[in-house]
């Protein structure tokens, strides 16, 4: 099952999407407009359908807006047939497309191929925007450009990185990364994630961002 959002201006075409893909166990969100989607409620869902052709914001401007906070499938449904309109649409981030009339069994087979996909990535893949951690060899990639971190570095970076935007104190993350029992001091946290920064070419494209007095954040 998987939560998925779809936004068109057509509410009887809304209505179909939503019952065909409800029957494959799916729970379905629909909105006439994407102006009001946040980071936070955009990243609940797995796969977003997104209509193109809408009066109030049409479909390759949300798309770009979204592009920014999730990395979920997007899938554009669309009645604009054109090679160029389609290639612009895949250039802006879409992943796929489906041309109206379309039918309801090929949008739901769509859909779940788009899930299975994500489900088998998810096991091994990390992504979020520029960056992307290969969990299974245990490297990060920045605009893939793997970041040359010692484990404990890479250790500190996937541990914000699967809570990003939660702050957490030097001890918190000490304890989380390298256990209670560890021979250490958690005062090594900052000197760890200073090393971090300088491992970027331009240390402002380090995501761990600094809260004083609080801790640090993956932004």
């Amino acid at each position: 099952m998987a939560n998925i959002l779809v936004i068109d201006d057509g509410e009887d075409i809304l209505s179909i999407i939503k019952i065909g893909l409800e029957k494959d166990g799916h729970s379905v969100t629909i909105l006439t407009n994407p102006t009001h989607i946040t980071t936070q409620k955009i990243n609940f869902y797995d796969v977003i359908l997104l209509d193109i052709m809408m009066p109030k914001v049409n479909g390759y401007e949300a798309l770009k807006e979204f592009r920014n906070m999730t990395d979920s499938p997007i899938i554009f449904l669309t009645a604009k047939t054109a090679e160029e309109d389609i290639l612009y649409g895949l250039s802006l981030g879409a992943d796929d497309y489906l041309t109206k009339p379309f039918r309801i069994s090929e949008l739901r087979a769509r859909v779940n191929a788009h899930i299975r996909r994500e489900s088998r990535e998810h096991l091994v893949t990390l992504n979020l925007g520029d960056f992307r951690f290969n969990l299974s060899q245990k490297k990060l990639y920045f605009k893939e450009k793997v970041v040359n971190l010692t484990k404990g570095e890479y250790e500190i970076c996937e541990f914000l990185a699967r809570n990003r935007g939660r702050i957490y104190a030097r001890d918190q993350i000490y304890e989380s990364v390298f256990g209670y029992e560890a021979e250490g001091d958690s005062q090594s946290i900052s000197t760890h994630i200073k090393n971090i920064r300088s491992k970027f070419d331009n240390p402002e494209d380090s995501p761990i961002y600094t809260r004083w007095g609080v801790g640090y954040v993956w932004e």
